[in-house]
């Protein structure tokens, strides 16, 4: 049995992914170096690999816990909830995710376009399989007249689209609002009046 962690070790293990986090979200998987992780955590390179035997172990531990989170959105959708509501929710749940967590989707979205090759398995798998049950639940709620008849994937992707792109062209959004908006709010009031009516039977 591994003997547990000290809280040194620890605090340096999350020391090092939260540097991780900030220069693959920036830099890519390829052009970022673990020269570049260790100066942002404030470690040696020696150090570093102490806690993560290569840029691929930290990367790797990065995407493992950034898919469950990005999967929890989706999962809190009630498949006896009030339809119209639960895609709203799911939607501002979506959007406060790229307010909070905009590094995380740019690491993502770096990670799909680079091929994907590190979350392949994952997407295939356990995000593929989210997607289909809540389509059987939006098809459901469709069928009942409840929703407009939609493409519940495509409507899903949408969503995706729509918000994550606050996080991941955060700095667009940004200069072209200008000074004294608050980008969230304002997609979160354009997002809802957008999919109400998308929605409406």
């Amino acid at each position: 049995m591994p003997r547990p962690r000290t809280r040194i070790q620890q605090k340096n293990s999350e020391t090092i992914l939260e540097a991780a986090l900030e220069v693959f979200s920036a830099q890519g998987f390829r052009g970022a170096t673990l020269d570049q992780i260790a100066e942002v955590a404030g470690l040696s390179k020696p150090n570093l690999l102490y806690y993560f035997s290569s840029k691929e172990a930290i990367h790797q531990a990065l995407l493992a816990d950034l898919l469950d989170t990005w999967l929890d959105p989706l999962r809190a959708m009630n498949p006896v909830g009030e339809p119209v509501a639960e895609v709203m929710a799911y939607m501002r749940r979506k959007l406060e995710m790229s307010r909070d967590f905009p590094r995380e989707s740019r690491l993502f979205a770096n990670e799909v376009l680079q091929g994907g090759h590190r979350l392949r398995e994952a997407i295939e798998g356990e995000l593929k399989a989210l997607v289909e049950e809540k389509a059987v639940v939006l098809r459901r709620w469709m069928d009942e007249g409840r929703i407009a008849r939609l493409d519940p994937v495509h409507l899903l992707f949408s969503i995706w689209a729509l918000t994550q792109h606050y996080a991941d062209f955060d700095m667009q959004v940004r200069a072209v609002l200008g000074e004294g908006h608050d980008p969230y709010a304002e997609a979160g009031d354009f997002l809802e009046t957008l999919y109400t009516r998308l929605l409406r039977p």
